[in-house]
Parts: C-alpha cells; sequence; structure tokens
C-alpha cells in the first residue's frame, strides 16, 4: 500500500477548537441538513472548552476527546458525502481538524470525502 504524504503536526486541541467553527461555517453553507449540523455542533462542543483555555489537557484527557471528536467527524464526512455538499474549503478545514488531532494521514485522504481538491496547493505532496 502507498502511504499518502501528510503534515505531521503535533496535538493542537486550541487549534481544532477554532477548525471546528470553520467547519461548523463552511457546512453551513453549503447544507441545511439538520443531521449534519448537529454533528457539526458536537465537534465544537468536543473542543471549544479547549480553545478556550488555550492549552491542551492531560493526555488521558486529550485521548478521550480525540475518539470522541473522530467519531463524529467520520460520521460528519459520511454526511457531506451523502449530501454531495463537500467543496474545497470545507475539505481543507476537515484535513486541518484531523492534522491538530494528530491523525494527518487520515486527514489527508478523507478531506478528499469532503471536497478538498486533490490539486490544492494546500495539501501535502
Amino acid at each position: 500500500m502507498t502511504r499518502v504524504p501528510f503534515f505531521k503536526v503535533p496535538l493542537n486541541l486550541p487549534h481544532a477548537g477554532t477548525i471546528s467553527m470553520r467547519i461548523q461555517f463552511h457546512l453551513s453553507k453549503a447544507t441545511e441538513d439538520a443531521e449534519a449540523s448537529e454533528k457539526a455542533a458536537r465537534i465544537v462542543g468536543f473542543l471549544v472548552p479547549y480553545t478556550m483555555t488555550g492549552e491542551n489537557p492531560p493526555r488521558e484527557e486529550a485521548a478521550r476527546v480525540i475518539v470522541d471528536v473522530t467519531a463524529v467527524a467520520r460520521a460528519l464526512v459520511d454526511d457531506i458525502e451523502r449530501l454531495k455538499a463537500g467543496h474545497d474549503r470545507l475539505g481543507q478545514a476537515v484535513r486541518n481538524l484531523f492534522e491538530c488531532l494528530e491523525l494527518g494521514e487520515e486527514g489527508t485522504t478523507i478531506s478528499l470525502r469532503a471536497g478538498e481538491n486533490p490539486s490544492s496547493a494546500l495539501r501535502p505532496i
């Protein structure tokens, strides 16, 4: 299996919270689907406490947050794909979210399903 290039970013839950708000914003412009909107709001809810403090929590707490956020984010990408609501900025935000959760490789692939342009100059090469 060929590995895809990806950005290796250290854990940054405060910035992940900021990115989750971008996802919510871009999603609201692409669809009015209540189920997808609820998932985006859940992701924001998981992460906004860390955005407010500007600090990562202890590693054990961070691990639980990563599991919770990624489960909802993966389901949200399923919705984006089903609704054909993806676009480049939304896909970039999805990739950035996964990068901030130390899951850059998954972010590089899942972002394409959320509409990121595979030729974007912002993607890792």
